[in-house]
């Protein structure tokens, strides 16, 4: 009986066991293994068997349409000046710079502007606000080519043209500082004004100087004639001729022209004031002190944003604040000491905004 019941036993583990085969398996719980591989690193010597391909960045190529001379110590000079800055403080070989001078027939500068886009200059730079209706014919023409034109803050962005950059001087800053000058240093109180055209920076400067000269003593008489010419160099000194007759002591003027006004100061006596650039070297004992336009820092920017891919849409101005324009004295004519105090307190006044270049100290 023992033995059956034990048999009967095994038979019924063996069905167990046979059945739990046949049942379907329930999947096992996902497990997390973090494995930690240690192991010191491994340092391989590369060989290299080749020298890697050296690509050389192309000078950034610059192209200047002017209409007087780079040596005219006034507008022309002052931007060749400036290229020649930057040039120097990119390095050598890093910037090509090409120019057309004493362009003053717009047909003819027109046509060197042209030219240098067909030639693939990077900026090309139209140095003159009478070039502004050809330029903006041109700029179209070769939307990948940067152009930029002055005085004047228009980059005819309202014409659907993006690669224009626009500059200015805000010459009637250094105007004001220097009429504060001509006017304390004046015996007859009388400021001989020589304008070429009555526009641009030429027209600012000579509002500015006037509206210094008057601030300081109320009291001058501001003599202003305008030659109707940037370029014609016998009207300006006639022009001078005509300031000094009617008792003018101090003489100034804008434009390329001036050399012939500066001749007739130094020949009668009387004192100069220049501006666009130092006009000490064409006459230094009549010369007092010159505005100088420092172009370099809008032209630096210039490059660097056409490198970004900004071809145009910027306009830019000199001040004294940024250091655009900078009041440059002749040694060889003495100025008191209470005097060039009295032209930085204008300088100090235009840059804090107390003072309108073109009105005077402003009264709140």
């Amino acid at each position: 009986m023992k033995t059956k019941f034990h048999k009967i036993s095994i038979f019924a583990v063996l069905l167990v066991v046979l059945l739990a085969s046949c049942a379907p398996v329930a999947p096992a719980a996902p497990v997390e293994v973090t494995r930690i591989v240690e192991a010191e690193p491994v340092i391989q010597e590369v060989v290299v068997t080749a020298t890697p391909v050296v690509v050389e960045e192309k000078p950034f190529r610059v192209a200047i349409v002017m209409p007087s001379t780079i040596t005219d110590a006034a507008f022309s000079q002052s931007m060749y000046e400036g290229l020649l800055a930057v040039q120097a403080e990119m390095g050598e070989g890093k910037m090509e710079i090409a120019y057309s001078e004493s362009l003053f027939k717009v047909p003819d500068a027109a046509a060197a502007l042209r030219d240098y886009a067909t030639q693939g200059f990077d900026l090309v730079i139209a140095h003159g606000s009478q070039y502004g209706t050809s330029l903006q014919q041109i700029a179209p023409e070769f939307p990948e080519t940067s152009f930029a034109w002055g005085t004047s803050l228009n980059t005819f962005q309202a014409d659907g043209i993006n690669n224009v950059f626009a500059y200015q001087a805000e010459a009637q800053q250094g105007g004001y500082v220097l009429g504060v000058l001509a006017a304390m240093i004046s015996s007859s109180g009388k400021m001989g004004i020589c304008g070429p055209v009555e526009a641009g920076d030429a027209k600012l400067y000579v509002e500015g100087f006037k509206a210094g000269a008057t601030a300081t003593k109320p009291e001058v008489v501001n003599q202003v004639n305008y030659t109707g010419s940037f370029s014609d160099v016998s009207l300006m000194a006639t022009c001078a001729e005509t300031q000094i007759t009617a008792g003018a002591d101090v003489l100034t003027g804008s434009s390329q022209s001036v050399v012939g006004a500066i001749g007739i100061a130094k020949d009668k006596g009387a004192y100069w004031f220049g501006t666009q650039w130092d006009q000490t070297k064409l006459a230094p004992e009549t010369v007092v002190a010159s505005q100088i336009y420092d172009w370099s820092g809008i032209i630096n920017d210039m490059i660097v944003s056409r490198k970004a891919g900004v071809l145009g849409g910027k306009a830019y101005t000199l001040t004294f604040k940024n250091e655009g324009l900078l009041i440059q004295y002749n040694d060889k004519v003495a100025i008191p000491d209470d005097v060039k105090a009295a032209v930085q307190a204008a300088i100090d006044g235009i840059m804090a905004g107390t003072i309108d270049p073109l009105k005077g100290p402003i009264v709140k």
